[in-house]
């Protein structure tokens, strides 16, 4: 069956999926402030017939509520933005009745400049200040998340799903095969339609929480992971949908349990030579290397409202609960926010290991490469390593929304990284998603307060 041109554009997997098959659905997506898909979908005739697609820009002004926040920048006109896809995204929707892809589109202004506010260009604009100094970053991502037990009353609590053997996903299971296989045809069906997709696994394990499961992707370049990371999370959630439970990325679903990170395994990689900066020609620690980890020590507060964008996000940062929330870095040492895992010197990497997996993966890794950048620019050498326990360490992140977006708008070194027009649209939105959170009575309140105080 012939296709359309554009198909010959796409990855090798989406020209594999519709092989043989009649292409019924495209749906056009860019990722909003949140990381929510928004776009089209249209028949897939109609796509071929235009290079080209326009929204207006106040879908980065929408809350996670789906409330709108105002416009920093003065009159609220929504202007239309150009979206024109990324053929290099294009991927299956294996999930889907029908025959659909799905394109990531880049979001330009009408006089062709990206727009500054669009999460895919704020990584992208990060991506290309290293490439201006002749750097390449490469990260590796970790995703945690929760299967739980479907809930359709937000008023009860998150509870873990059954599993086969009619009992409820256990705790304190972390790396058992079993555990696993107790939701195993969940775990079957992210593989095939990652498998479909194109997404190679690096490795699935079983978590220390109830439900809990860590997928880990292979290193690359961070727009293509993040890309990634924005697909698995829709066909994470997919798959778990068809075995009647959910998959939740909140930073913290259940009370009691651990919450669920976002690592991310950072290096840098000379352009010019191919080789690792990291690591000196004998292999040893290069001042690069430090001086990145100097620049996420120095800069990670100004970021945090980025890695834990949400209320919910500050309930993981609880000391001695399996999230290092400090800003010492150590030699294969899970204590420490900035772990230096046990590799080759060709292979050298610092992990940051604050980002919750709630956060944008645009935001998130632009952010967190924000800072190794500015470490490498300032030149500056870390603390000493942390050779003991760094939970014992004392509280240097900010441990509230509020205070973290202060310190983001106020650090001038991040603001100008981001871009003036980001912050302080990622501020407004945030800002008025705390303001509808403060209208909520939670339970605890009406508990304790109702006839004690």
């Amino acid at each position: 069956m012939k296709h359309p041109e554009w198909i010959q554009s796409a990855p090798a997997a989406a020209r594999e999926y519709v092989q043989g098959r009649r292409l019924d659905e495209v749906e056009c997506i860019v990722a909003d402030i949140a990381g929510v898909a928004r776009g089209k979908a249209m028949p897939a005739s109609k796509f071929a017939r235009q290079d080209k697609f326009y929204l207006p820009n106040s879908i980065f002004l929408q809350t996670i509520t789906g409330e709108w926040a105002d416009n920093p920048a003065g009159a609220f006109t929504e202007p239309d933005m150009i979206l024109t896809p990324d053929f290099s995204t294009v991927t299956a929707a294996p999930w889907t009745a029908d025959w659909t892809m799905q394109v990531i589109h880049d979001a330009h202004d009408q006089q062709g400049n990206p727009v500054p506010v669009a999460p895919r260009n704020v990584l992208k604009r990060i991506v290309g200040l290293y490439e201006e100094r002749g750097w390449k970053p490469v990260v590796a991502p970790e995703m945690e998340f929760f299967l739980v037990a479907r809930n359709i009353d937000p008023n009860q609590p998150i509870i873990p799903p059954m599993g086969r053997t009619g009992r409820r996903a256990a705790a304190k299971q972390a790396y058992s095969l079993s555990a696993v296989d107790e939701y195993g045809k969940v775990i079957d069906d992210i593989y095939d339609f990652a498998e479909a997709q194109g997404f190679e696994i690096d490795g699935i394990l079983q978590e220390g929480g109830a439900g809990q499961v860590e997928i880990n992707l292979n290193h690359g370049d961070p727009v293509a992971l993040a890309d990634e990371i924005f697909y698995f999370k829709r066909l994470i959630r997919e798959a778990a949908l068809r075995h009647d439970c959910f998959a939740t990325f909140m930073a913290k679903p259940i009370e009691g349990e651990p919450g669920s990170a976002m690592h991310i395994h950072h290096s840098v990689v000379d352009t010019k030579t191919g080789q690792n900066i990291f690591s000196d020609e004998k292999g040893r620690d290069a001042p690069q290397f430090l001086h990145f980890i100097a620049g996420m020590q120095k800069h990670l507060p100004a970021a945090i409202a980025l890695l834990a964008p949400y209320v919910n996000s500050y309930r993981r940062y609880v000391p001695d609960f399996a999230a290092p929330i400090n800003l010492e870095w150590g030699r294969d040492n899970r204590t420490t926010g900035l772990r230096v895992p046990i590799s080759s010197p060709e292979a050298r990497r610092i992990e940051n290991r604050l980002a919750g997996m709630d956060c944008n993966p645009y935001l998130g890794l632009a952010a967190s490469l924000a800072c190794g950048y500015l470490g490498l620019i300032e030149g500056e050498n870390p603390r000493a390593e942390c050779l003991g326990d760094a939970y014992m360490s004392e509280d240097e992140l900010p441990l509230t929304l509020g205070y973290a977006l202060d310190i983001m708008c106020e650090s001038e070194p991040m603001t100008e990284v981001l871009g003036k027009e980001f912050v302080a649209v990622y501020e407004a939105v945030k800002r008025n998603e705390y303001k509808e959170f403060l209208q909520v009575i939670s339970p605890w309140e009406r508990e304790h307060l109702l006839l004690n105080v």
